[in-house]
């Protein structure tokens, strides 16, 4: 009855935002000083969808839920942590989250000149780029960089990990090959983002209405494929080692 409560909810939050709610959060976002206002009603959305998967959880399993769900929960309340962060410290005012963006940057500017996608360069943070559009800079703050999917990969795999029966150095391994594949599909989102303004468009509007969406279309599959191929391996090395162990003591 509970969950159903909290669901219900949760529905009610969701279906408010189409009826004033979502204008109500942007006309009040100026008096917490918020820039960015998708990140401020973003925000919104994950702390409320967060609420509702650890209390759901808690209610179902208790403090077990850590143990037996815990990807859900770490990730919406990780999202809304980092959401929180850009739309209270927009830009680059965190600097260390902004230190790694001008190498993805300049090797993003080396990927479409060397296959001569357009004219590209890079200073800093900022990319110039030329294409079948036109001119376009491409300013890239930490969020659009996905520096964040890497925060909430951490977590969500370092949970994920905690319940897995595996040793410490293949959890480790997979934790950094998880690291250098999220890093690949960050480049992959800022390349996309280049790429649309090279080839499909250089209007501001279109380019943000793609913007909002590249990052997550990109991480959050990456992640539970990356997750299921982790599950899938160990699953047939344990289901392997079982039968190893059989063989071993029918022959003893």
């Amino acid at each position: 009855m509970a969950i159903i409560s909290l669901a219900a909810i949760t529905i009610i939050y969701l279906t408010s935002l189409e009826v004033g709610l979502r204008n109500y959060l942007i006309s009040i976002a100026p008096n917490y000083h918020v820039q960015l206002i998708y990140s401020w009603t973003w925000m919104w959305d994950f702390i409320v969808m967060a609420i509702f998967f650890v209390a759901s959880m808690t209610i179902l399993f208790g403090k077990r839920w850590i143990r037996i769900s815990p990807a859900g929960p770490i990730y919406t309340v990780g999202t809304a942590i980092i959401l929180s962060l850009d739309a209270f410290f927009p830009y680059d005012t965190l600097g260390p989250l902004q230190y790694v963006v001008p190498y993805l940057v300049k090797f993003n500017a080396y990927l479409i000149t060397a296959l001569h996608l357009g004219i590209a360069t890079a200073h800093s943070n900022i990319m110039f780029l030329s294409g079948s559009h036109g001119p376009f800079a491409l300013q890239v703050f930490w969020p659009s960089a996905g520096v964040h999917s890497i925060i909430i990969y951490s977590l969500v795999m370092m949970a994920f990990l905690l319940k897995m029966n595996i040793p410490p150095k293949r959890k480790a391994m997979y934790f950094v090959l998880g690291v250098i594949g999220t890093i690949g599909v960050n480049v992959i989102r800022i390349f996309s983002l280049s790429l649309f303004v090279l080839k499909v468009s250089t209007n501001v509007s279109d380019f943000e209405s793609f913007h909002s969406v590249a990052g997550e279309v990109m991480f959050l599959p990456w992640l539970f494929i990356f997750l299921l191929v982790v599950t899938y391996i160990e699953t047939r090395r344990l289901k392997k080692l079982e039968i190893t162990k059989q063989e071993n003591d029918k022959n003893k």
